[in-house]
């Protein structure tokens, strides 16, 4: 069938001038969850009933859909190397800073007198400047972290058993992630004690860490996929690991 050559393991330097033609998707995609689960779902406490401890569970609404981040970001280490994976990465964090800036210029522009919307405005899209840094540090250092553990891991396990780089990566990303969020974001600040930080800290990391988990039958299809449309499977081998360039 047309498209659907086996994958050829090649070095990521041999694919450097490579055109791919999903690569552009799924950095799209990318960009959009992360996002979307920011403005949709950051600001929200939802809840879930838990029949074995017969109550209700808080979580914050972005963990339904920010973890895909770290799925895609497996995606495409895994199919596209991590030089490829780092230029979407950068593209994630500085769309992520447009949006911050643009909702801070949006939201401090004086409403005009019969809109009376600003409050409920202020509300959804107001941001903490603290809140924002934390969270655009920790996607940063997470995301590399998790690029760079997939890339290693796929080398040392010879391209075999991609559930246990996946679910590795996630770990120590969403570790990484975890770890620099809560604490910069929220010790200290008021309402919130030392001992629930931690605690907000480690069960959002092991939430995040098992939704990969579970997502890992739908990664293998998405990644098998992209192997033999695309026909190449990455091995990083020789690449400059630094996440200081954007450069392929």
């Amino acid at each position: 069938m047309d498209g659907e050559a086996a994958p050829v393991r090649i070095n990521a330097g041999q694919v450097a001038g490579g055109h791919f033609r999903y690569y552009d998707y799924v950095m799209a995609a990318f960009v959009a969850i992360l996002l979307l689960s920011n403005v949709l779902g950051a600001g929200k406490v939802a809840q879930v009933w838990l029949p074995f401890w017969e109550t209700w569970w808080p979580f914050g609404a972005g963990i339904l859909f920010f973890p895909l981040s770290y799925v895609l970001g497996d995606v495409l280490t895994e199919v596209y190397g991590y030089a490829r994976a780092r230029r979407v990465i950068w593209a994630g964090f500085v769309a992520t800073l447009f949006m911050a800036f643009m909702a801070w210029v949006v939201v401090a522009l004086p409403p005009a007198p019969d809109w009376t919307n600003q409050a409920a405005y202020e509300t959804i899209f107001g941001q903490v400047p603290r809140i924002v840094f934390a969270s655009v540090i920790a996607f940063w250092a997470g995301e590399f972290v998790n690029s760079f553990v997939l890339a290693k891991m796929k080398l040392w396990t010879k391209g075999r058993h991609l559930w246990s780089r996946t679910i590795g990566s996630t770990f120590a990303g969403q570790g990484v992630d975890s770890l620099i969020f809560y604490p910069l974001a929220f010790w200290g600040a008021q309402g919130w004690t030392n001992d629930l930080v931690l605690k907000v800290l480690v069960t959002q990391w092991v939430l995040k860490v098992s939704w990969e988990v579970l997502l890992t039958p739908v990664t293998y299809a998405v990644v098998g996929f992209l192997k033999r449309r695309e026909g190449v499977d990455v091995y990083d081998e020789g690449t400059d690991f630094t996440p200081f360039r954007t450069r392929v």
